[in-house]
């Protein structure tokens, strides 16, 4: 019996590792980082990092294809100094809608359903360990949404994740950080 349950332990660490090994380069730069910062919150070490802008979006366009998020299917990232940050994001309104009634005023339903890309500029507040943001502007093609349905379409998304993301409310930053700073074409944390 024993034989059997070393010989599962020995399989599941060598698929783990082959797992690991076979992430492209974008994904275990970031695990590292998450790993590196994990130990530096339990060790009460201080850490400070920058990414690059095409580092974040490599690491969001193969995150999204190894983990799936209810609602959102694409997601890529402009960075600016000021915390202002702008997204390109497919959309799954058909779910938003479906998950809160209403959310998509009737007005725009006739083009807002199915899967959309929209635009959206958010202003990002990260400060004592807790993040908020505010919808600066936002589009679909060339119709300019209102900031109050955006802001309540992401909330929508975030909620159907499996962390449960309510973002009506200042959201902890992981890792034990602190604050977070963008850029030009860069992001910088530190805990």
């Amino acid at each position: 019996m024993m034989e059997g349950v070393n010989f599962f332990r020995r399989c599941l660490l060598v698929f783990l590792a082959v797992g690991a090994w076979a992430q492209p380069p974008e994904v275990q730069k970031m695990w590292k980082l998450f790993g590196d910062l994990a130990q530096a919150s339990g060790a009460h070490r201080k850490m400070r990092f920058q990414l690059t802008e095409q580092e974040v979006n490599d690491y969001l366009r193969s995150a999204l294809i190894l983990n799936p998020r209810p609602g959102l299917d694409k997601l890529t990232t402009k960075f600016f100094p000021g915390n202002y940050v702008s997204t390109f994001t497919v959309i799954d309104f058909d779910m938003v809608e479906k998950a809160r009634p209403g959310t998509v005023p009737t007005i725009l339903r006739p083009v807002l359903n199915g899967k959309k890309e929209v635009w959206i500029d958010v202003r990002l507040r990260a400060v004592d360990g807790f993040g908020t943001f505010s919808v600066e502007k936002a589009y679909f093609q060339s119709i300019r949404l209102p900031a109050f349905m955006v802001e309540k379409m992401i909330n929508v998304v975030g909620a159907r994740q499996r962390e449960k993301f309510d973002t009506s409310k200042p959201v902890p930053l992981p890792f034990g950080l602190r604050s977070l700073v963008t850029g030009d074409k860069t992001v910088a944390g530190e805990n």
